[in-house]
């Protein structure tokens, strides 16, 4: 699987860590940046592009996703959901990195590279890579409604106020 990964400063060691990992898994590892460190840099244009990359592959039919990290992940997470079609999750154990996939169908997750060791953010992408989504009827219809939402600004028999 092509795994794309962004980062900010606070989180580049934890990044060259879990990229080695996901290579010896036999992922294809796609780095967004940054590519040194820099306690400035900002990181909404790495992982905008991680969560576009995520979702131009899937539109492709490639299987991919994303994760992003930085101190908290918070504001990582934010920056890959602008991207029409990233559903990024903020995730803290294993049962939310298993959840986002499984009830959410998240492409991206986020991780606080400052609230976790690295052996945590290993369960945790480890986890997220491989649960399936259940395909579920009335997951599946969130999902859609979000994306409706997202291209059209309503939902179908659902008032927006």
């Amino acid at each position: 699987m092509r795994i794309h990964i962004a980062t900010d400063h606070a989180g580049l060691e934890f990044s060259r860590d879990l990229q080695e990992h996901l290579e010896r898994e036999g992922h294809e590892v796609i780095d967004h940046g940054p590519k040194e460190y820099d306690p400035l840099d900002d990181y909404p244009s790495f992982c905008i592009n991680a969560a576009r990359a995520v979702v131009a592959d899937q539109r492709a039919g490639i299987e991919a996703l994303g994760v992003v990290f930085g101190g908290s992940g918070n504001g990582e997470q934010m920056a890959a959901n602008k991207v029409e079609g990233a559903r990024a999750a903020l995730v803290w154990n294993h049962d939310t990195a298993r959840l986002a996939r499984e009830h959410n169908d998240a492409n991206v997750i986020s991780i606080g590279a400052r609230q976790h060791s690295i052996d945590e953010a290993v369960l945790f992408i480890d986890a997220f890579i491989a649960t399936p989504f259940s395909g579920e009827e009335r997951h599946a219809r969130r999902i859609a409604q979000l994306a409706e939402y997202e291209t059209t600004g309503a939902i179908a028999g659902h008032e927006i106020h």
